[in-house]
C-alpha cells in the first residue's frame, strides 16, 4: 500500500518524513564529500547511519513488519561502534586534519 493510500494523518506524516529524510541524507552526503576534516566526515557518516535507521523504521511502519525494527537496532549499534572505533583511531593517529 503506497503512503498516499494510508489513513490521513499517518500517510501524510510518512510522506513528509520521507522527504525530510531524503533532504537530510543529501546534506549529510555533501558533508562527507566536502569535509573539511576527517572528524566532520565521521560525524556525517554517523548521521547517515542514523538516517538509514529512520528510513528502516518508516519501512517497518509502512509494511507493518516489526522485524525491520530489529534490523534497524542492529544497524544503529554497528554504526555507533564503527564511529567510536574510527574516532579513536584518528585521535590516536592525529590524522583528524
Amino acid at each position: 500500500m503506497p503512503f498516499a493510500d494510508m489513513p490521513f494523518p499517518l500517510g501524510i506524516s510518512l510522506i513528509l518524513a520521507s522527504i525530510f529524510y531524503v533532504v537530510a541524507l543529501v546534506l549529510a552526503l555533501v558533508r562527507v564529500v566536502r569535509g573539511p576534516t576527517a572528524f566532520d566526515r565521521i560525524v556525517a557518516l554517523d548521521l547517515i547511519a542514523a538516517l538509514c535507521l529512520g528510513v528502516i523504521v518508516l519501512f517497518a511502519i509502512h509494511f507493518d513488519q516489526p522485524v525491520f525494527v530489529d534490523a534497524a537496532l542492529i544497524i544503529a549499534l554497528v554504526g555507533f561502534l564503527g564511529t567510536v572505533a574510527f574516532s579513536r583511531f584518528l585521535e590516536r593517529d592525529g590524522g583528524g586534519q
